[in-house]
């Protein structure tokens, strides 16, 4: 009766929120996949890629689909200046700043999956291992692993599934993984 109950609720505020023009994660039980839309519509020539670190996602995880322009529960964006970063809303949830000057030194593919990867829970790790997504910049410009590892997938599939949880702050920002743009002596 109360997990009926707790069903009966979510739906309720998802349905609440939806009539307020907002979109909420998926609200289906742990053992379900949840769905995340995302939304390229300001991602210019970063569309593609977007789609790519989605599809890594997707096949890393077990319980999580991210889907494209469906909703807009992560955004992303195309910048010039300033490097790329991801601001976490809440778990699923946010918006990701891709770096054109960046994305000209770094693979594109590994920024992109590892800053969606803030979005799903995951913070950095400045150790400079290549193999782990969230290392980063810290792998320096020849790392173009976009693959997270399996201790990552699995972290990010134990979050969605409810088995542990994010440190859920109201706003979480991450920055400075990618090393600041190299700026030509003059």
């Amino acid at each position: 009766m109360t997990s009926r109950l707790n069903r009966l609720a979510v739906a309720f505020l998802a349905t609440a929120l939806t009539t307020l023009g907002l979109t909420v994660a998926n609200p289906s039980p742990a053992s379900a996949a949840m769905t995340i839309c995302y939304n390229t519509s300001q991602a210019g020539s970063y569309a593609s890629t977007a789609n790519s670190a989605a599809s890594i996602w997707n096949n890393a995880t077990s319980n999580l689909t991210l889907s494209a322009n469906c909703g807009s529960n992560l955004r992303i964006y195309r910048i010039t200046g300033g490097g790329s970063y991801a601001v976490r809303t809440s778990l699923g949830n946010g918006r990701v700043y891709i770096d054109t000057q960046q994305a000209a030194q770094y693979s594109v593919l590994r920024i992109m999956t590892h800053e969606i990867g803030h979005i799903l829970g995951l913070p950095d790790n400045y150790n400079g291992n290549c193999s782990l997504l969230m290392s980063g910049g810290s792998a320096g410009t020849s790392c173009t692993n976009a693959y997270p590892s399996t201790a990552e997938a699995n972290r990010v599939t134990n979050l969605f599934a409810g088995t542990f949880s994010a440190t859920d702050r109201s706003a979480d920002i991450f920055r400075d993984s990618w090393p600041s743009v190299l700026t030509p002596v003059s």
